[in-house]
């Protein structure tokens, strides 16, 4: 497998440091407002690339995604409604896990919330005290760049070029502008806890080092995160981190490119946004993955409603097949006595194997989900071939195909089949309208028959004549 290594720049061959176990880290939310559209695509990227280790790998992913509960965002939130920063963060902490359970996103191993570890984060920054690579001000800590020579490895930014511009503000006491805050003196009114610099809260970048290192150790196989997490939230954790164990932070460092409206990010702070919880109401949430997942994690991608209905479209096509397979052969898998496939039947299913691996193949190049999607609607596609001319028991190979596209769909978070409902009188009660339609139209009373069709479909059942009879799904 590989993937592209943001520290390198490149793609480079991946495997787990240590045996099958994946250690990896993905920058969760911080928990001041529902989450707009654009922050859904590195839950789903990254979900995609953990499920795909698992169920094609066999490796188990130790998936780590923190909390941020107290943060600038918060405290200004606070002070707009009259919250409390703990209310306001438990509530959109509940909404966020409920965002992750509708769009079926695996629930991290760990979701760690940055208030319950503070007393690592003052160890930390006494570490990096003690080596000469912070310093106190007045309550206020700060980290000293110019101490940690490899400070820009991550984004390519040179400390000389950075410094071009840069400012420190009056009430900072820093030694050089590019120094950045590792523990904030408490204002009035903000949440603090004690610490050896008086009451305070640790700054943000501090968080997500000492989170990752809690459940993942010193060196991580993956962190991960939106590319305008590069520089400088990832540069700063590295800063730290490396500083304070003389390690590697993390082995891979992987992008997902942003959201874009026009020529412009998607951001609340520009009003350009769509709240993720709107746009699931009125799309759904399988069509917002794929609408992710057709777009090669790393690009940019437009957004627009015209988007996502391409995405539902696509979808209906697989589904559609699904749908009508299953109505037509229900639970029927053959058995003992049923005739065996024949030579075009056989040759189907021999044929399933190459999307299969051209799936895996496309998986395994920098999680390249444009032609993973491509291979599984290449496969819809030669099964609706072989469908319209199988009969019989050959038939029964379709539900092969069904399977595949199952598996093939789990990592994507796609086309899952559902539990067919129980049978019951909705069933019973829709053969009887389907056997009286047919009954209508031998009689030629056709305008009965399609007003059965016609008030079923207002229903949500809708009917399709087939050589072999009439479905419903």
């Amino acid at each position: 497998m590989k993937l592209y290594n943001t520290l390198a720049r490149k793609k480079e061959a991946f495997r787990p440091q240590e045996g099958k176990t994946v250690r990896m880290y993905v920058c969760g939310p911080t928990v001041y407002d529902h989450l707009h559209i654009g922050n859904l695509r590195p839950l789903i990227v990254f979900d995609a690339l953990r499920k795909y280790m698992e169920a094609f790998k066999g490796w188990e992913v130790i998936y780590v995604q923190n909390v941020t509960d107290v943060d600038d965002k918060l405290i200004e939130r606070s002070a707009e409604t009259g919250d409390t920063v703990e209310e306001i963060a438990k509530r959109y902490t509940d909404t966020y896990f409920s965002l992750l359970k509708q769009l079926d996103v695996k629930e991290p191993t760990h979701s760690p919330r940055a208030t319950e570890y503070i007393e690592g984060m003052i160890e930390l920054i006494q570490t990096l005290i003690g080596k000469g690579y912070a310093y106190e001000r007045d309550g206020d800590v700060y980290y000293r760049v110019s101490a940690f020579k490899d400070y820009g490895k991550l984004s390519g930014r040179r400390t000389e070029e950075l410094k071009v511009g840069a400012r420190i503000a009056a009430s900072e006491k820093k030694e050089n502008p590019l120094d950045f805050t590792l523990w904030k003196a408490a204002k009035p009114g903000e949440p603090k806890w004690e610490s050896p610099w008086g009451e305070g809260r640790p700054g943000w970048h501090t968080e997500c080092v000492v989170l990752s290192r809690e459940f993942l150790g010193e060196m991580l196989d993956i962190h991960a995160g939106g590319n305008d997490l590069i520089f400088p939230h990832h540069e700063n954790e590295i800063a730290q981190a490396e500083a304070a164990t003389g390690k590697l932070f993390s082995r891979f460092w992987l992008h997902n490119g942003l959201l874009m409206v026009g020529e412009e990010e998607m951001h609340k702070s520009l009003g350009n946004f769509a709240y993720a919880y709107e746009v699931l109401q009125k799309f759904g949430p399988e069509t917002v993955r794929y609408f992710y997942l057709a777009r090669h994690y790393r690009k940019p991608l437009d957004y627009s409603e015209g988007g996502l209905e391409e995405a539902n479209k696509a979808l209906a096509r697989v589904h559609t097949l699904i749908d009508e397979v299953e109505a037509e052969l229900g639970e029927t898998d053959g058995g003992p006595e049923t005739p065996g496939p024949s030579a075009a039947g056989r040759a189907f299913i021999d044929s399933l194997g190459r999307f299969r691996e051209r799936y895996i193949s496309e998986m395994e190049d920098d999680l390249n989900t444009v032609g993973a999607l491509a291979a599984i609607q290449e496969l819809v596609a030669e099964a609706n071939r072989f469908r319209s001319t199988a009969e019989g028991s050959d038939r029964l190979a379709l539900k092969k195909a069904l399977n595949l596209i199952g598996e093939l769909g789990w990592p994507l978070g796609l086309f899952q089949r559902k539990k067919p409902a129980p049978k019951g009188l909705q069933d019973e009660l829709i053969k009887l309208l389907i056997e009286l339609r047919a009954e209508l139209r031998a009689k030629k009373e056709f305008a009965l028959a399609d007003s059965i069709r016609d008030r079923l479909a207002k229903l949500g059942i809708t009917l399709k004549d087939r050589p072999q009879g009439t479905i419903w799904t």
